[in-house]
């Protein structure tokens, strides 16, 4: 629960965003060829993971796919504690 709650914060967005910055920068300028290129298209999931806000690790463990809705299923599940 701790890395979703995470996963789906504005800090665990932002990471994903650079994440995918960085794995598309190194894709693209310093693997390069075949390979270079399947890392920069593999790196548009975490980048449009967090600029479109939602957590496909989030859905795999069980919780909605997009972020606004696993943040309020999160905070019901504190709130009842």
């Amino acid at each position: 629960m701790a890395f979703v709650t995470f996963m789906t914060g504005n800090t665990g967005r932002m990471l994903r965003i650079i994440a995918g910055i960085v794995l598309m920068t190194v894709g693209v300028l310093v693997v390069k060829d075949t390979l270079g290129t399947v890392l920069a298209v593999v790196a548009l999931i975490p980048l449009a993971g967090g600029v479109l806000d939602f957590c496909i690790v989030g859905a795999v463990l069980g919780y909605p796919f997009r972020g606004a809705a696993a943040r309020e299923q999160l905070a019901r599940k504190r709130q009842s504690r």
